[in-house]
């Protein structure tokens, strides 16, 4: 499977100026382009979107038990939906990074698989490059 923690910071907390990897805070921004980098580099190495999805939520979910309402298409399980275009490229350029910290390794990455909206329980957040809502609707999942 493949997750992410979400764990931006600033360039500050990277200990950039030291070049430690031990002090260094060990996060980046990169959950929005998550999807976009595994079918990017996935699909050089032979992954097809059925292999993206089993690593990014079938088995997740799995994991997490939380296969009984999450990790697929089905009645009854909450619809977290994202509609993409696999084919679609774009680079990652800073001025468009959605996240408070800016800094990731992935600056100029030129991938595919462009993101035009996501629904979270049915509910859109994400459209066309803007973020729908700015009030949380996540729920606390305990497996």
């Amino acid at each position: 499977m493949v997750v992410s923690d979400h764990s931006p910071c600033t360039e500050d907390l990277k200990s950039m100026s030291s070049y430690s990897l031990m002090s260094s805070w060990g996060g980046i921004s990169s959950l929005q382009y998550g999807l976009p980098l595994m079918w990017s580099e996935g699909r050089k190495r032979g992954l097809t979107v059925q292999d993206v999805l089993r690593l990014m939520a079938t088995n997740t979910a799995k994991y997490a038990n939380l296969s009984g309402r999450k990790g697929r298409l089905d009645v009854g399980f909450d619809a977290d939906i994202i509609v993409w275009d696999p084919h679609e490229s774009f680079t990652i350029d800073q001025a468009e990074i959605l996240h408070k910290n800016k800094l990731t390794p992935y600056l100029g990455w030129k991938l595919s698989g462009v993101i035009h909206h996501t629904y979270v329980r049915g509910q859109l957040v994400f459209s066309n490059g803007d973020v729908v809502t700015e009030t949380p609707i996540g729920q606390l999942l305990v497996a």
